[in-house]
């Protein structure tokens, strides 16, 4: 089983493969389009992640002990950055997800990058995760 730092650790080879964040920008946007849709049914208010600049949408579900996110958003580097956010999430056990300390985040300069709106986003969408890892943990 793939770990929260080893899944970090993934994250930020990948991005030290690109030069500059023009690069950097175009593989979030190809990591946004490669997830996988939520289903339309979980496109609700209540899963829409308060802070977001766009709208983003997360659901969460216990699988055997883990949990399982999916999400969308109206907007491409927002759909990157939560997708980037699930790779390393989804599929952990809540106590794994809410002590995670996501510091590939700052390694690979990912807040610095990011308006002060989405960088707020950024937080929610975090906060969100935690969220629901505690709301599972029983």
């Amino acid at each position: 089983m793939e770990t929260i730092k080893n899944i970090q650790a993934e994250i930020i080879e990948d991005f030290e493969m690109f030069d500059d964040w023009m690069q950097k920008y175009e593989f979030l946007i190809d990591l946004g389009k490669e997830l996988a849709p939520i289903e339309e049914q979980y496109k609700i208010e209540d899963n829409l992640i308060k802070g977001c600049q766009s709208r983003v949408w997360l659901h969460a579900e216990k699988q055997d002990g883990k949990i399982v996110y999916t999400a969308d958003s109206d907007a491409i580097m927002t759909k990157g950055i939560i997708a980037i956010l699930i790779r390393v999430l989804s599929k952990q056990t809540p106590s794994e997800i809410i002590s995670a300390d996501l510091s590939f985040i700052d390694t690979i300069g990912l807040k610095e990058q990011l308006s002060a709106t989405r960088a707020n986003g950024l937080v929610s969408m975090i906060k969100k995760m935690k969220l629901y890892a505690l709301a599972y943990q029983n």
